[in-house]
């Protein structure tokens, strides 16, 4: 379990970090921060075309090998951001970076839920999620100190290494996952004809969005709008990581007690402290205390959405698990992009926390729709 979740954390450490880094590589390449954002976007755009290819072309694949192969296109990736001499190959080498992510993430969960006893399935996903969680709280805030001070190179050096460290850690200690079944693409592609999983994808990929809108804009909200130093940033990026270690945690024990009720409160949750964030970001306290709550909020979600997948997808969920985090990343580039597209028009950088909180409700509503649609077919079901 510790040696998937590290995979967990390197990812995690990759995918944040660059949010917290997007002053210092806007500068390094003489562009504005919204454009610097599309780095944060391709990232997310590797992960959703990544995610479905991967798992669905490596089915037959053995599943401890897999999950090597993957960190280590994954280090690679990572290694090419550090040798990216212009913006438009750094963008080339975030896409690529983003390519085993989904792919990582839906086989970690699938064996973490393998090998988990009965009744504790989304705890286990969540312990394998816990890596990207904790990333947030050292890895990022850590990489992103390195980055500001020795230069934002150096923070996906660090990056390559976690690569390096799970390769290894993987060969040693997972074993060789001989009780996960090994399907083939047909099977797998047939997820996609199930309206179950592609409407919870959808809540994804609508939902999560807000937290990426606040997120991919955190440093220069905490310094233009709370006021606070840019030394200080590391640390409010500690406070979100350790709300989403908190939300993650309670996410899992909530999806064990009851799937659809976990997404539902975690969603209504997201709707209530992104909105409120939009006058919290004015106080560094309370902008502190928002950070912490966005991120609990949003990882509490995670858990609930995989273990949903599971049991929807049947006998295609390496597809369906893989697919969540392609629609979490499709969040993500959504909400890099609309909360660009705010602050670009003027609107200030608390305007993406009112994009955000509007997201959240379309994902209230729409998970609404896809619980009611459930719950019909199975009364119409002999």
């Amino acid at each position: 379990m510790l040696a998937l979740a590290l995979g967990g954390f390197g990812i995690g450490t990759t995918e944040f970090v660059t949010m917290g880094l997007l002053p210092d590589i806007a500068a390094a390449f003489g562009t504005s921060e919204p454009t610097a954002g599309h780095a944060v976007s391709a990232y997310a755009l590797g992960v959703v075309v990544g995610a479905p290819l991967i798992a669905a072309l490596c089915a037959r694949v053995p599943r401890k090998r897999l999950l090597m192969a993957l960190m280590v296109a994954f280090t690679l990736g990572n290694a090419a951001t550090v040798l990216a001499p212009t913006f438009g190959t750094l963008v080339l080498a975030r896409f690529v970076s983003g390519l085993p992510h989904g792919a990582y993430f839906g086989v970690a969960s699938l064996a973490a839920a393998t090998l988990a006893p009965v009744g504790q399935r989304a705890k286990a996903v969540a312990t394998v999620m816990l890596g990207l969680s904790v990333a947030n709280v050292i890895g990022v805030p850590g990489a992103t100190w390195l980055g500001q001070h020795l230069g934002w190179r150096d923070a996906y050096v660090v990056v390559a290494v976690i690569g390096v460290a799970t390769v290894a850690a993987l060969w040693r200690f997972v074993p060789d996952l001989r009780g996960m079944r090994v399907s083939n693409p047909l099977t797998e592609l047939g997820a996609l004809r199930r309206p179950q999983v592609l409407l919870t994808l959808a809540v994804g990929a609508i939902g999560f969005g807000g937290m990426f809108a606040v997120y991919t804009y955190v440093a220069t909200t905490m310094t233009d709008v709370a006021g606070m130093p840019i030394g200080a940033v590391p640390i409010v990026l500690a406070l979100f990581g350790l709300g989403m270690i908190a939300g993650n945690i309670a996410g899992g024990i909530m999806a064990d007690r009851g799937v659809d009720r976990s997404i539902f409160v975690a969603l209504l949750a997201m709707v209530v402290i992104l909105a409120g964030f939009v006058l919290a970001a004015h106080n560094p306290v309370t902008a502190s205390i928002g950070a912490f709550l966005v991120g609990a909020s949003g990882a509490a979600l995670a858990p609930g959405l995989q273990t949903r997948l599971m049991d929807v997808a049947a006998d295609a969920q390496t597809l369906a698990a893989a697919l969540n985090h392609a629609a979490l990343n499709m969040a993500n580039a959504a909400g890099a992009w609309l909360g660009g597209l705010v602050i670009a028009a003027g609107l200030g950088y608390t305007a993406p926390a009112a994009v955000g909180a509007m997201l959240a409700v379309l994902g209230v509503l729409l998970f609404t729709v896809t619980v009611w649609l459930q719950r019909r077919a199975s009364l119409n079901t002999p």
